[in-house]
């Protein structure tokens, strides 16, 4: 019979992520994608400054993890090299978020062990998926994971949940457990981004609606072999609230120089640092981190700046429930 061990990961003190956007074009238009150019830029960081980026957020006293994103960060042609240069920096993970399509032969100039390679899909079928991430993507994105699993990397999945798609989530566990994905991580839409132009309606999802869904989902993955990994997303009566910016480190650079603690704000310009002359700059004046200390009945404060529409109150105006911060996750996994 499968143990099942269910956690919250907690927050780690010593701990450092780099969310590194390397450019922000991609050969997509997914209709949640969270880039916006405006704040991000539109260009595409070159080999020379990627490795001194690298080696200024690399501490060695640190558990240093990194993440490669777009765009489409595949499409970077020096990516392979950036990967090879984290390695030998001695970063402890190296990961590349990839809508699946690939580019300049990622899997045939790094190896295995270089970094673990993370596909996007929002639905079981094309019919699902397509109309979301684009016309083609499942097909391709399914055959790439596929190579890639034969070749020895170890494969992680992201499916953003919406309304558009959380009842075909249940679907998922079997087709992971086909294409041989390691770790399957269920995400919470963020309303930024595209995104941010729909109604609440038609993407975010009520607290009655995700815990419906998502714990039986990880449940039923979990059950198949696969380290499931989700947002807490709501906290439980009398449950403490934990906000990373107050403890771990998190970086999330921008092709531009910005780089934000708090993925909620990456659509406004209260970045807490810039990069200046490859030296990392705290900002002054109203930026994110000034709220991060701040206490209110809500949970997440940035969520009820920026997101205040998904808080629903009592007839004594009481929050209906209390918003966990979004890099606070669950897993589940068999033991």
């Amino acid at each position: 019979m499968t143990n099942l061990t269910a956690r919250t990961v907690g927050f780690k003190p010593r701990e450092r992520n780099v969310f590194f956007h390397i450019l922000t074009a991609c050969n997509l238009s997914c209709r949640h994608c969270y880039i916006n150019p405006e704040q991000h830029g539109t260009a595409t960081v070159q080999l020379e400054t990627i490795e001194k980026w690298l080696r200024l957020f690399f501490d060695p006293a640190r558990e240093t993890n990194l993440i490669f994103l777009g765009g489409e960060p595949t499409l970077h042609p020096d990516l392979a090299a950036g990967i090879k240069t984290a390695r030998q920096l001695g970063y402890q993970t190296v990961t590349v978020d990839s809508n699946g399509f690939l580019f300049h032969n990622l899997l045939d100039n790094i190896s295995p062990g270089d970094a673990v390679i993370s596909f996007s899909l929002d639905g079981p079928t094309a019919e699902i998926n397509d109309p979301i991430r684009g016309k083609g993507v499942f097909a391709a994105c399914t055959a790439n994971i596929r190579n890639a699993v034969a070749m020895g990397f170890n494969v992680s999945l992201i499916y953003t949940v919406s309304r558009i798609n959380i009842e075909h989530l249940h679907l998922m566990p079997a087709l992971l457990k086909e294409l041989g994905v390691r770790r399957f991580f269920i995400q919470v839409i963020g309303i930024r981004g595209k995104s941010a132009g729909y109604t609440k309606d038609n993407l975010q999802l009520t607290p009655e609606e995700w815990l419906a869904v998502i714990p039986a989902v990880a449940q039923k993955a979990a059950a198949l072999g696969i380290h499931v990994i989700f947002p807490k997303v709501f906290l439980a009566e009398g449950e403490e609230f934990a906000c990373a910016g107050r403890v771990a480190e998190n970086y999330f650079i921008f092709p531009n120089g910005r780089v934000y603690q708090c993925p909620l704000c990456e659509d406004f310009p209260v970045h807490a640092f810039t990069i200046e002359d490859n030296r990392l700059v705290k900002n002054t004046g109203l930026t994110e981190d000034r709220f991060f200390t701040l206490d209110i009945a809500e949970g997440c404060v940035m969520n009820k700046l920026l997101q205040p529409g998904n808080i629903g109150y009592d007839e004594q105006g009481k929050p209906l429930y209390r918003i966990s911060c979004c890099l606070l996750k669950q897993e589940l996994k068999s033991t």
